[in-house]
């Protein structure tokens, strides 16, 4: 029976390496938006943007490898329809039918509606051609303002002003990275970003980006502008489940799929971070935008389509470097009603474990590896 999967990231790439490892015999067919062999998302707003390497660089495996595995590729090729009726998937040259679907479509930058957005000048950072686009005119750039302070917003906050660029950081909430942490760590980030030059402002929001043709200032609610060369915008992503809701599959806010990763179309599968699945551990559905999540939930169909069914609901972990900095955080503090700082946060060499009911349920750790990696497996056992 054969399988296609929409999609060329981190999760289309592990379901034929978990395919083929488990003894998969019959064709894939991987087809991917983007021009490129799957790659690594993670160093865009890191090494990738700073070192400026070639894009196979980021690539997981050589391009020959996919083919070598009895794998047809199809790069820079959207697909438009999924016909559920005819289990057939069209795409600009063409069609393929399937026996199995995966469905590996991953997000998108979500869209900011201000005035002057389209200018010339203003970006958005999610795929290998973004920092290509942008690459340019950062060095052009003297005056760069970052909207969003979530991890890519600050991860290029750091990378410009390791550049030697002014940096101001635009984030709305009343501290950076609030949706997937505590205060102590946001405002040790703040302070850290502040301590390098980094104007990071608060409760700021953007009313307009302004320029006859191309970007010159940014405006604040508050009336407040901000003279700028180069606008990054980084206020989230969102799914990119489109395609399964026009072929009538339930969405919310990602494609939604059950323990093992099915749809609600027994043939039509799907993983990674346009996903949303049940988890036991924390008692409710999760979409989550992480390279785990990509690996594992695809290993989870894998196993299915194999007819070894596993149960999927992991402690998810997630990380981010910025200057000398590892943030590495293990589970999912949001709901914790008790938190403990432990190490030396003035040594940028501490921890913070979140727990619910007295069990642990997710660990931030800033430059202590130690602490996360016990922090994973602690969580674990706990919330099992």
């Amino acid at each position: 029976m054969s399988v296609v999967i929409v999609g060329a990231g981190q999760a289309a790439a592990q379901l034929v390496q978990s395919l083929r490892q488990g003894g998969y015999k019959d064709a894939i067919r991987m087809i991917g938006d983007e021009p490129y062999a799957p790659y690594q998302r993670p160093p865009l707003s890191k090494k990738f943007l700073t070192e400026r390497p070639p894009a196979e660089t980021l690539y997981f495996r050589p391009e020959k490898f996919w083919t070598d595995q009895g794998v047809t590729v199809n790069y820079g090729t959207p697909v438009a329809k999924i016909d559920r009726a005819n289990r057939r998937v069209d795409f600009r040259d063409g069609s393929a039918d399937y026996g199995m679907l995966f469905l590996a479509t991953g997000t998108r930058a979500r869209d900011l509606p201000v005035p002057g957005a389209t200018l010339e000048g203003v970006f958005s950072l999610r795929k290998i051609d973004d920092v290509r686009r942008l690459r340019g005119p950062l060095d052009a750039a003297k005056r760069v303002v970052i909207v969003g302070g979530g991890y890519i917003g600050l991860e290029v906050a750091a990378v410009a002003r390791g550049e030697g660029r002014e940096v101001a950081v635009l984030e709305a909430e009343d501290r950076v990275m609030k949706r997937v942490t505590s205060p102590v760590i946001s405002n040790f980030m703040q302070d850290f970003h502040r301590n390098r030059g980094v104007d990071v402002r608060l409760g700021a929001r953007l009313a307009a980006i302004e320029g006859d043709d191309k970007v010159a200032q940014v405006k604040l609610a508050d009336g407040t502008a901000l003279p700028a060369d180069l606008v990054l915008l980084a206020v989230g992503a969102r799914p990119n489940d489109d395609l399964a809701a026009a072929a009538g599959l339930p969405c919310q806010d990602g494609v939604v799929v059950d323990e093992h990763g099915r749809t609600a179309d027994p043939a039509i599968y799907a993983a990674g971070d346009c996903t949303r699945f049940p988890s036991r551990r924390y008692g409710r559905a999760l979409r989550l935008e992480c390279v785990q999540n990509a690996i594992d939930q695809a290993k989870a169909v894998a196993s299915e389509m194999l007819g070894k069914p596993q149960h999927y609901d992991p402690v998810p972990w997630f990380w981010s470097d910025q200057y000398e900095l590892k943030l590495q955080m293990a589970g999912l503090s949001d709901g914790y009603d008790d938190a403990q700082t432990v190490g030396d946060v003035a040594a940028a060499r501490f921890s913070v474990e979140y727990r619910k009911g007295g069990r642990l349920i997710a660990v931030d750790a800033v430059n202590d590896g130690r602490a996360y990696m016990s922090g994973r497996k602690r969580i674990a056992e706990e919330t099992a």
